[in-house]
């Protein structure tokens, strides 16, 4: 069952996440994963939420979501994340196949 990274970023460090990046994109191919969302307008339609930036990806399983972020690969890339930006990300399965 495929999962989702739904991931909402705050950028304070423009500089140092366009280094972070090419990184992430690279690992998550690496893993099976692949961007559904990557930025782009956001308008609140309901409720009080207002982020800065949205960030959707795909992984083939929840497994691999976490190998991916987990993992030697992708260190350099959370560590560069981490100090160029704030973020709050949540991993949710999807709903089994029709």
């Amino acid at each position: 069952m495929s999962a989702y990274f739904i991931i909402e970023l705050d950028v304070h460090d423009t500089e140092l996440f366009e280094r972070y990046r090419p990184i992430a994109a690279e690992t998550i191919a690496r893993f099976g994963g692949r961007y559904l969302v990557r930025g782009g307008a956001v308008e609140t339609i309901e409720g009080g939420w207002a982020p800065q930036r949205v960030v959707v990806l795909e992984f083939p399983t929840a497994e691999r979501a976490k190998a991916w972020y987990h993992s030697d690969d992708y260190a350099e890339g959370l560590r560069l994340r981490q100090a160029a930006a704030n973020a709050r990300m949540i991993l949710v399965e999807g709903a089994p196949p029709a």
